[in-house]
């Protein structure tokens, strides 16, 4: 299943992190793609929000992983910098860890990552206008996005 939306500001793609956050549940992975700033932190804030996070959420590109407290734990990831060579294949654990995985740049981890996700390619399509497309294979996913995008 694949879905496109139209998002026109930043705070569109808040709620639209929220609304996805609502849905999820433990153990459930989502793949962020898209260009240098078309998004992904931006629609992890709004997941996180959904999951009641209260700890700053912001890219952690230099620490590759942040841990976030809320009704569930959020992995957020960035993985920007790696690639099969660089021994971080421990990230694929806390795909399992009873919370939700958000991965910043995950077409570089697609090696490691489970089949069954949900994935959200934004582009940029100038100014603070982006499209969002999510696709998944597995049902559960496919619901996801069917209650997101009506």
């Amino acid at each position: 299943m694949v879905k496109e939306i139209e998002i026109n500001s930043e705070s569109e793609m808040i709620a639209l992190g929220k609304r996805i956050g609502g849905l999820l549940e433990r153990n459930m992975v989502i793949a962020l793609t898209g260009d240098l700033g078309a998004g992904k932190t931006t629609l992890t804030k709004g997941i996180g929000q959904a999951l009641e996070v209260k700890t700053t959420i912001n890219s952690p590109t230099f620490t590759i992983l942040k841990i976030h407290s809320g009704t569930m734990p959020l992995y957020h990831m960035d993985v920007y910098r790696i690639n099969p060579e660089s021994g971080d294949d421990y990230l694929e654990e806390y795909f399992e860890k009873d919370g939700v995985a958000v991965v910043e740049w995950a077409e570089n981890i697609a090696y490691l990552l489970p089949d069954s996700l949900l994935k959200i390619d934004i582009k940029n399509l100038g100014g603070t206008k982006r499209l969002v497309v999510l696709s998944a294979t597995d049902p559960k996913y496919g619901k996801i996005i069917e209650s997101v995008i009506k």
